[in-house]
């Protein structure tokens, strides 16, 4: 054989193994799920309590799961972006926290420090992720600069081979819990004043004065099993643990969050699934009026929807994992990632909603998991970028890219954007727009393009195999939601809320 056939075989095989290697590793990690969740601590037992019981995270941790994203060189699995969807995926089948947590340990700290992390510091780290089942998450929210991260003021300062960090962080998911934190701050001038870019730094809480004082943990309102709070910065970081970025810390950042926003299908596809398989189950067995639910034509239409998010899903999964590798430098990628999250954040809120209808009051109980799911999966559609804020960016991206082409007809420019999907819309979106619109207007627009999108990857899944009867369906159901959506850009509405309203609007004196 020649040698370069020789070293393609050798290549195949290598893949296969680690195929086989990753598989072999997610039947270990859904046996520890089943043991902590269906096992003798079951999750439903503790769902109205704060954080995850130690019984339960000491078996969900012994496998090590996290050793699957940290790269072979230090040690771990070394696993692909597709690879870390689908562990997330399996996790939020079973539990949303759990699949969080997982997520920010590898979409907000893992991939950033493997991608940006010095030697020195990832080699330490890494190892006791591997060897103490450490966890770690990302702080840049603050309280008085939450959407408007670039303006945080959160400070540091150079001196005597450290950086002093000083500032306040809130809303970091494993306050308290992670051992590792990236911390994000502005560089401060002799002026007292700060420095545009963002730099970021790995804060090890167990480390001389490097501890982070939590002054305060929230009563989040759902996703108990996950600690949040607010945070007091004053540490002392050494030069070995800043982030060393490509070319600016703000294009550091975008990469790690745009990133972040492409494996959000990961938790939504496994949750969504979760959803679809207890509404089927439930129509299938509950009884009214002497006919199960299922033959409900009003069921079926929910239940075909849900089947429809979860192919929806599936498509966006798939996209990220072909796009969204560590190797890929994904900063100009925003459109994108965008979409991502925001479609895949109202799927799994709309999805949670769905099944709460279906079961009915027994579902609103918060130890169902109707009720737990729709307000755990609320969040998903404000944090990492509020939808309201990521459809009037996906609308404002969109048409300057139209505005570049010199295109003012939605359906000639869809042609080269979202070419599977654009034939299947031409009679919704053939019509000229507006560049000038109100901001109310953008995020109408910004959901339109969005769908249009997920279409366009739901023709590219099926291009891959996917079965024929689930894409035939979704079509039809985004079909029917892009009317609707494009009904609602079109329609004139300009109304402004009344500022004194108490005048003359009590009806009792009417």
């Amino acid at each position: 054989m020649p040698q370069n056939q020789q070293l393609s075989a050798k290549g195949k095989n290598d893949a296969t193994d680690k195929d086989l290697a990753f598989r072999q590793k997610m039947d270990e990690f859904k046996s520890s799920m089943k043991r902590a969740f269906h096992g003798d601590d079951l999750i439903d037992q503790f769902c109205s309590t704060r954080g995850l019981p130690p019984a339960v995270l000491k078996e969900l941790m012994s496998g090590n799961p996290l050793a699957l994203c940290i790269p072979e060189q230090y040690g771990g699995f070394g696993g692909t972006v597709k690879q870390n969807i689908a562990f997330v995926s399996a996790a939020s089948y079973e539990s949303l926290a759990l699949a969080l947590t997982l997520g920010i340990n590898n979409g907000l700290f893992i991939q950033p420090a493997a991608k940006y992390g010095q030697e020195e510091a990832k080699s330490a780290v890494f190892n006791r992720f591997l060897n103490n089942s450490c966890m770690g998450g990302l702080m840049i929210t603050e309280p008085d600069f939450g959407s408007d991260a670039l303006n945080m003021q959160t400070s540091f300062t150079e001196k005597e081979g450290h950086f002093h960090l000083k500032g306040k962080k809130h809303w970091a998911g494993l306050t308290g819990m992670a051992d590792f934190w990236l911390l994000t701050a502005r560089k401060k001038i002799e002026t007292g004043s700060l420095m545009r870019d963002i730099d970021m730094f790995i804060c090890d809480v167990h480390a001389p004065n490097q501890q982070i004082v939590v002054e305060e943990y929230f009563e989040n309102l759902g996703l108990y099993q996950i600690p949040y709070g607010r945070n007091h910065i004053d540490v002392q970081i050494p030069e070995a643990q800043k982030l060393i970025p490509h070319s600016t810390g703000v294009k550091m950042l975008l990469d790690l969050l745009h990133r972040s926003r492409f494996q959000f299908p990961g938790m939504g596809l496994g949750f969504i699934q979760r959803m679809m398989d207890e509404a089927v189950n439930h129509a299938r067995t509950r009884l009214v009026g002497n006919k199960n639910l299922a033959e409900y034509d009003q069921v079926q239409h929910r239940l075909t929807k849900l089947q429809a998010n979860f192919t929806i899903g599936s498509a966006l999964c798939l996209n990220s994992g072909e796009v969204a590798g560590v190797e890929n430098d994904l900063f100009t990628l925003g459109l994108e990632a965008n979409i991502t999250k925001s479609v895949t954040s109202d799927l799994m809120q709309e999805s949670a909603q769905s099944l709460l209808q279906l079961v009915g009051a027994k579902g609103y109980k918060i130890n169902h998991i109707a009720g737990r799911s729709t307000v755990d999966s609320r969040p998903f559609q404000i944090f990492e970028g509020s939808n309201d804020i990521m459809y009037n960016q996906i609308a404002e991206s969109f048409l300057k890219l139209m505005r570049t082409a010199k295109e003012n007809n939605l359906y000639q420019y869809l042609k080269g954007y979202a070419t599977h999907a654009a034939n299947h819309v031409k009679d919704l979106v053939n019509f000229e727009l507006d560049k000038q619109l109100p901001q109310r207007k953008l995020v109408e627009f910004g959901q339109v393009v969005s769908r249009i999108v997920a279409m366009d990857h739901v023709i590219h899944l099926e291009h891959n195999g996917f079965r024929k009867d689930l894409i035939n369906n979704t079509l039809a159901v985004l079909k029917q939601e892009i009317s609707s959506l494009v009904n609602t850009f079109q329609f004139a509405n300009s109304t402004m809320a009344v500022a004194d309203y108490h005048e003359d609007s009590y009806w009792f004196d009417l």
